[in-house]
């Protein structure tokens, strides 16, 4: 079987999938595109139909997107798609959507949903931002994940970071009452300032206590990278909040 997230070749994206940055509040992240295979860009070519939702500025119906009504899980950054594509294969009865700005990883996640056959996943190349202020309902997301974002870990580009209190706010907005908020990080500096803004966050209530961190749930799989990481001795912290 093809692994759908290798990576021979090499190209650049093209240029219709790199999303132009408005001005916003909020910043989700920073462009560093990475390398872009023929497999990638026949996943665009043949796959975002099926899967794609294209960024409108509007209010979403989700409904009609997927064909169904269900409980939705939001994660942003997905990356390569590794933890998404585990979490759809595992979870049939919710709707899922990814946020992720960067082609390469569209690419794959694309290809391994048409071979896993996960109809029940969307997928946005998009900044998170906008599509949380512009087209996800207050009130309509069971959950929202967020796994190892960038650190930011300079000093002078700690206000670069993610998990700020505006987009904390944001999320916690477009969270049900009773839904999750799961963070993930293996940068100690960014578990800290993450207590700091959401254990502060009006709605949000820490599932292990004030500044406290569970133990990695089944949902969210252990990538090489993290455990190469464990392994000479880094530690990582998940962040479980549950929404008032």
């Amino acid at each position: 079987m093809t692994d759908p997230f290798s990576s021979p070749g090499a190209k650049t994206p093209p240029k219709p999938f790199t999303p132009t940055e408005g001005r916003r509040e909020i910043r989700s992240f920073v462009l560093r595109q990475g390398r872009f295979t023929d497999a990638q860009q026949r996943a665009f070519d043949t796959q975002w139909p099926r899967f794609g939702l294209e960024y409108t500025g509007a209010p979403r119906d989700y409904d009609a997107a997927f064909g169904r009504s269900a409980l939705r899980v939001l994660e942003i950054g997905f990356g390569n798609g590794e933890a998404l594509r585990f979490a759809a294969a595992h979870d049939k009865a919710r709707d899922y959507i990814g946020l992720e700005v960067h082609a390469p990883g569209v690419g794959r996640l694309l290809n391994a949903l048409a071979e896993d056959g996960s109809d029940h996943v969307r997928i946005y190349h998009h900044d998170a931002v906008e599509v949380l202020q512009h087209e996800v309902a207050d009130g309509s997301l069971d959950e929202v994940r967020i796994y190892f974002p960038d650190p930011w870990h300079k000093k002078r580009h700690n206000k670069r970071r993610l998990v700020q209190p505006a987009f904390a706010a944001l999320i916690t907005r477009k969270l049900r009452s009773g839904g999750r908020l799961h963070c993930a990080t293996d940068w100690e500096a960014y578990a800290e300032h993450m207590w700091d803004v959401l254990d502060a966050t009006p709605g949000l209530s820490n599932r292990a206590g004030l500044r406290g961190s569970v133990p990695r749930p089944d949902w969210r799989p252990q990538t090489h990278f993290e455990t190469r990481g464990q392994k000479l001795g880094h530690g990582v912290w998940d962040l479980l909040y549950d929404r008032e």
